[in-house]
């Protein structure tokens, strides 16, 4: 069934939005590039999406055109409106909750397996993204992750050992996720233009390492590198059984953590326990 709806800028115009700097927003109009964010999961029809902060509705409507059925967590009240003429259009495939999306568990409002696409507000995406690929149970309740960040945090998930953006966010996403850049993004596809170049990147789970508690990972990590121009046997002290570990795991002291690769950094974790 196909909609015919107005133009976004119309629907903008017409609700007095624009992108709120202080909530990270900055709105894409482009239909075929967002036709081409949407096709990155794969077929839709029928799927649940979790997407969070859709502004003023322009993914979200690509979304809803690939018959998925979208849950969206808006915190800018503005766009509400907006927001509730989309669900009319598309009866009983959209439904908005307004609120802040760092307090919300999308299972706990989808209840069903989901994937998650947004064009995420640049003042929370990085937290969010941790927070889904965080936690002890694993698989997750996601199918996959599809999100746009500024290209250097896209650059940092994605990255290998040895590399400058190599840290603790490619280890926290990729020990149990194969991540990608799905395509770039040009400043100048969005209203207001950032300053910055983005990217969206495609998660999807795999089979986690065993044996590894992800607090013990996230706390070895966040402490090698969060004095990552020291050596491991410095930045590592703060933590009970990290040396000892670096011993049995014959992982040299001396090296600093943007050389231990992802599969050491789960023998370390695994040893610490």
């Amino acid at each position: 069934m196909t909609f015919s709806l107005p133009p976004l800028r119309d629907v903008i115009a017409r609700h007095g939005l624009s992108a709120s700097k202080a909530l990270g927003q900055n709105f894409l109009f482009d239909e075929k590039l967002l036709d081409r964010i949407a096709a990155i999961p794969g077929s839709l029809v029928g799927e649940h999406v979790y997407e969070v902060g859709p502004g003023p509705g322009g993914l979200t409507r690509a979304l809803l055109r690939a018959g998925a059925h979208v849950v969206a967590v808006e915190r800018d009240h503005r766009c509400l409106p907006a927001l509730a003429e989309l669900a009319e259009a598309f009866p009983g495939q959209l439904r908005v909750i307004g609120g802040d999306a760092l307090k919300i568990d999308p299972f706990a409002e989808i209840g069903a397996p989901f994937h998650i696409v947004s064009n995420l507000p640049y003042n929370v995406g990085t937290a969010l993204a941790v927070g889904w690929l965080g936690g002890e149970a694993w698989p997750p309740n996601w199918k996959s992750l599809t999100l746009m960040f500024q290209r250097e945090v896209a650059d940092r998930i994605v990255s290998a050992p040895g590399t400058g953006a190599y840290g603790r966010l490619a280890i926290l996403a990729q020990w149990r996720s194969n991540a990608s850049i799905a395509m770039p993004v040009h400043r100048s596809a969005f209203t207001p233009p950032p300053k910055v170049m983005s990217a969206v990147v495609h998660l999807t789970p795999k089979e986690a390492a065993h044996g590894i508690k992800m607090s013990v990972l996230e706390n070895l990590t966040g402490a090698a590198f969060g004095q990552r121009r020291k050596m491991l046997r410095q930045s590592l002290k703060s933590v009970p059984g990290a040396l000892e570990a670096l011993h049995k795991t014959g992982i040299a002291e001396d090296r600093r953590p943007e050389t231990v690769s992802i599969a050491e950094w789960c023998a370390l974790a695994r040893e610490v326990g």
